[in-house]
């Protein structure tokens, strides 16, 4: 275990099927929810559909990075690869649509804490910062970081699972090495607005370079500064945080 990003010739054809799916989801984002990007909670949406949103957006958002980890855990499998892949898929993003009951929550959250004074949306601002910027400091994201760029060990793992649900468990466990890397990254969509496609780019761009790129530790840690020195401007800059301030109209 180097830490080092996996890479992979062979297996192209599942990585591929995940891109085109990621791109899928890009498509509908875009095409369906891109005037509403600073648009603060919940978007007026129930439970239900803002689940579906929240899920399409990680597959845009999550994907692409996951590509290079299905194309090596597509190797193990012998037959029925395609099939296997998408179950492997959807026990993957099993995981961040969980995730999205507990955004819902923050969500609902947020659009009550509308109506505060600007001063404590600031405040918030700056909190959603700062727990962002320590937790990409701390020994646990660097944990799940290195087995989303090292997930050979994992690979053993998963060939041990028995039974039908092997695939399954497989992209459900490795959706929580995921989200345990990336939960922090998601919540900054409280401040730049949760449907912000500029910093919803920009953040899979982070993602993306974090796991994948020679660099990637080097960059998840400068991500935690930075967030942190944004924690301290946005008080003199509340624009940096549309979503909390309503400073702005199309975020950063």
């Amino acid at each position: 275990m180097t830490g080092r990003p996996v890479t992979v010739r062979r297996g192209a054809g599942p990585a591929g099927l995940l891109l085109v799916v990621a791109g899928a989801a890009w498509v509908w984002v875009v095409t369906r929810w891109g005037g509403m990007q600073t648009m603060p909670g919940t978007m007026g949406l129930g439970p239900p559909a803002f689940l579906a949103v929240w899920t399409l957006m990680m597959t845009a958002m999550m994907l692409p990075a996951t590509a290079p980890v299905a194309a090596l855990y597509a190797r193990t499998i012998v037959v029925h690869r395609v099939p296997r892949m998408v179950v492997f898929t959807v026990g993957y993003l099993l995981v961040w649509a969980a995730a999205g009951l507990p955004a819902y929550g923050l969500a609902v959250g947020l659009e009550r804490a509308v109506s505060l004074p600007a001063a404590a949306g600031t405040a918030l601002a700056a909190a959603v910062f700062a727990v962002n910027g320590v937790y990409q400091l701390t020994p646990l994201k660097d944990r799940c970081l290195a087995r989303c760029r090292s997930p050979i060990g994992l690979m053993l793992r998963y060939t041990s699972y028995p039974g039908p649900s092997r695939d399954l468990r497989a992209g459900a466990h490795h959706g929580a090495f995921c989200l345990g890397c990336c939960w922090s990254l998601m919540v900054l969509l409280a401040a730049f607005g949760v449907m912000n496609l500029w910093a919803m780019v920009a953040l899979t761009a982070v993602i993306t370079t974090e796991k994948l790129a020679p660099a990637g530790r080097v960059v998840a840690r400068a991500v935690g500064v930075a967030s942190i020195v944004l924690a301290v401007a946005v008080f003199w800059v509340p624009a940096l945080a549309p979503g909390l301030t309503g400073s702005g109209t199309t975020g950063m």
